[in-house]
């Protein structure tokens, strides 16, 4: 699969995600921005990074780098279930804990569970592994939120496990590229990012109205600002469908050609529980609906 970059040091979930991929040369970074930017300048081939949580939705370090910073495109998701445990040093216990640190997006993920711990302060990391580094190396009752992987890497013992505020918490992590688009499996989606020549009333209306009277499925919509000024904003959306679908490929040129200026930021196969299956179904109705549209062509009379 060549070089990919992910968000480190080692036991983060970017690296547990990393597994999935299978052998690789892999490389970490200090941050998300540093993968993309890696991946951007060729010195790895591609980069792994969380896009969207489920229970603090996007991540805008990820959405903000594709959107503004940087020329890339997904070519595949991967869904990762997240369980979050409290790590600490051997013989620390959670009463003990003057310090919790971790990514910030694991940090809104446990609320409930710090709540707990009145004694401790917060900080934000730049990643959930550099946070059990630091408790490792520290002398004081410091804690981590992170990955049973991290305890295991940096020498703690989970002091508190499934500390996660809701039980079906997931991470959608993608994996980016500079190069060529992921071919079309039959079950794919794509992402876009609509900036706007001029605040008009109606504009998303008229954006979204092209998806609609195509029959496109949204699956995610959300307006992002465009660090251009207050109340200017672009507007990302996911939906279904591969770049390569003839509809698909017609409503964006609609949409660029008439309304906005469009990125583009890829087109990947759907995962997640399901999803051979739906991909077959879907394979499947389009062979019926073609078949079908052939026997009506067959009937026209020559000219």
């Amino acid at each position: 699969m060549g070089r990919i970059g992910f968000l480190g040091p080692e036991g983060s979930f970017s690296h547990e995600a990393l597994r999935v991929l299978g052998d690789c040369e892999a490389t970490s970074f200090a941050t998300i921005g540093d993968v993309l930017a890696a991946v951007s300048e060729g010195r790895v081939d591609q980069g792994l990074v969380p896009l969207e949580n489920a229970i603090e939705g996007t991540v805008s370090a990820t959405i903000d780098g594709l959107v503004f910073d940087h020329d890339l495109v997904i070519v595949r998701e991967l869904v990762i279930p997240i369980h979050l445990h409290l790590l600490a040093r051997s013989g620390v216990v959670p009463a003990d804990v003057t310090r919790v640190a971790s990514y910030t997006h694991a940090l809104g993920q446990v609320r409930h569970f710090l709540q707990r711990l009145p004694n401790a302060r917060v900080e934000t990391t730049a990643s959930t592994s550099q946070a059990a580094a630091e408790t490792a190396a520290s002398e004081e009752p410091w804690a981590a939120v992170g990955s049973r992987l991290a305890a295991e890497i940096f020498g703690l013992e989970v002091i508190a496990d499934n500390i996660e505020d809701h039980p079906g918490n997931a991470t959608r992590f993608v994996l980016v590229s500079r190069g060529s688009l992921a071919a079309p499996t039959g079950h794919d989606r794509s992402l876009v990012v609509c900036f706007q020549d001029a605040d008009r009333p109606g504009s998303l209306y008229g954006i979204l109205g092209r998806f609609a009277a195509r029959d496109i499925n949204l699956t995610k919509l959300e307006s992002r600002p465009t660090k251009t000024g207050l109340g200017d904003y672009c507007f990302v959306i996911e939906f279904d469908g591969h770049v390569s679908d003839e509809i698909v490929a017609d409503c964006l040129v609609d949409v660029q050609a008439h309304l906005v200026t469009v990125k583009f930021l890829g087109s990947y196969p759907v995962t997640g529980e399901g999803s051979k299956e739906k991909r077959s179904d879907v394979e499947d109705r389009r062979r019926h609906a073609r078949a079908w549209m052939d026997g009506l062509l067959e009937r026209i009379e020559p000219a």
